[in-house]
């Protein structure tokens, strides 16, 4: 479970951050988590939970995890674009029909490779 190693750097990250502004508080911590990241949003918020109640500064902070859509360049017109996953409740009825599969909005392929979205970042602390 790589997720509690990145839960815990980043927790070493937001440390150094408030030490070095003057903080001794952490109320809230903005993170994008891309979504070909490969981390697990569950168990990285848990593994945050739980490493938070050993460090006073961040005991209390709010952990945001933002997603934001993946994009896809397609592989036989070149252009990006922006296709977000099905919501869960949609991905049977979709593979049932067989829908499943992307395509492009401009040329119709199924010809599409992944676009970046790997990223794990800090945007944003609330801190006292």
């Amino acid at each position: 479970m790589h997720e509690l190693s990145l839960a815990q750097s980043l927790i070493t990250q937001i440390l150094a951050l408030a030490a070095e502004h003057g903080a001794c508080k952490v109320s809230r911590v903005v993170v994008t988590l891309g979504p070909f990241s490969g981390v697990v949003r569950d168990s990285f918020e848990f593994g945050f939970s739980i490493l938070k109640q050993e460090q006073e500064p961040v005991r209390d902070a709010h952990l945001e995890l933002e997603t934001p859509d993946p994009e896809y360049r397609c592989l036989d017109c070149g252009k990006v674009a922006v296709i977000p996953f099905p919501r869960q409740s949609d991905r049977l009825e979709l593979a049932r029909c067989g829908l499943a599969t992307k395509k492009c909005p401009w040329c119709g392929s199924n010809r599409l490779s992944p676009q970046g979205g790997t990223e794990l970042i800090l945007n944003q602390l609330e801190m006292e």
